[in-house]
């Protein structure tokens, strides 16, 4: 059965394995199917990590320590593929390790930002990497299931992860990369960095789906911080009383409280704005919701990339990394 990941099959057959294990799940097993692409994930940085030695080891092995090591950030062409591993990293996490809902516009998306990483990887790493066609993912290709099963639970999925614990293979590269002289690993730099320059005389022409990217990375966030998103009234959330010609709005995010009333309000803007040009149509949002709720929403304007909160009847605008935390106490 053809594969979105049928590009990997001769070039890395052990990716092509994780991946469309990844892939044959997005419908029928949503959670398993985001755990098995944050290991595919893993597998591949590893792979980099071992190959390629102008990426320093961080100080620790672990994914998180990876991936945000500056050199791996450095080395990512275009910037956004760092966020599509923050999509991936994070929603893998949350799959395995918290109780929020996990759907399959979650896993579909993740085995999509999955494919454009590793797509890059064989782009940029592999000797026939130029030749490489402007690949677009093919929802059609992803299988629907034939009969109705159950996810992976939160316990099956800690135990098969415990299980598939990469810590040992890293701790074999940082020892291997240990052994290499400077000669050897200058040696490797210049052959791997020859390989990339070679591959980049012809211009990559793929849609790697940037704007997609920075959407998702909100709604990751806010998984994160414990809001269940996938209902309705919490997105897209349409008001009244705006002054343009139809005098109605769309609130892209609206975080509510157990009483039913606006708690918050997010305003997402593209990666190539900066998010403070969200500013006045968030202040203008919020005015409406207050009007008809009694109650006036904390604003946050984002990008994806970068998020400001903004207590507009007490304090400034500020710089955070995040959203406002689901609690019990919340309204």
């Amino acid at each position: 059965m053809a594969s979105n990941f049928d590009f990997l099959h001769h070039r890395h057959p052990t990716l092509f394995k994780h991946a469309n294990q990844a892939e044959s799940l997005v419908h029928s097993a949503p959670r398993a199917s985001c755990f098995y692409a944050r290991f595919t994930l893993e597998q591949a940085i590893h792979w980099l990590y071992n190959h390629d030695p102008y990426l320093q080891l961080p100080y620790d092995n672990n994914l998180a320590a990876l991936i945000h090591e500056q050199t791996f950030k450095d080395n990512l062409n275009p910037p956004s593929l760092f966020h599509k591993v923050r999509n991936i990293h994070k929603t893998g996490n949350i799959a395995v390790h918290d109780a929020t809902p996990i759907t399959e516009r979650d896993s579909l998306f993740i085995v999509q930002e999955l494919f454009h990483f590793l797509y890059w990887l064989c782009r940029y790493y592999s000797p026939d990497g130029r030749t490489l066609p402007a690949l677009t993912f093919d929802r059609t290709l992803v299988p629907q299931p034939q009969t109705a099963s159950p996810d992976l639970s939160l316990q099956q999925l800690q135990d098969l992860e415990a299980q598939l614990s990469q810590a040992a293979e890293m701790r074999r590269i940082a020892e291997a990369r240990q052994q290499q002289t400077e000669q050897q690993l200058a040696a490797l730099q210049s052959e791997i960095a020859a390989l990339k320059q070679q591959n980049e005389t012809v211009p990559d022409t793929h849609d790697y789906n940037e704007a997609d990217t920075r959407r998702y990375l909100i709604d990751v966030l806010l998984k994160e911080a414990g809001w269940n998103i996938d209902q309705p009234k919490w997105t897209e959330y349409e008001i009244h009383g705006m002054p343009n010609a139809t005098g109605k709005g769309s609130v892209d995010y609206v975080l509510w409280g157990n009483d039913g009333k606006p708690l918050a309000l997010i305003e997402a803007k593209r990666t190539t704005q900066d998010p403070k040009n969200g500013k006045r149509q968030a202040e203008l949002y919020a005015n409406c919701l207050e009007t008809q709720f009694g109650q006036r929403p904390i604003i946050f304007y984002s990008n994806g990339y970068e998020t400001w909160i903004w207590d507009d009847q007490n304090y400034p605008p500020r710089s955070v990394q995040g959203f406002l935390k689901k609690t019990n106490s919340n309204g």
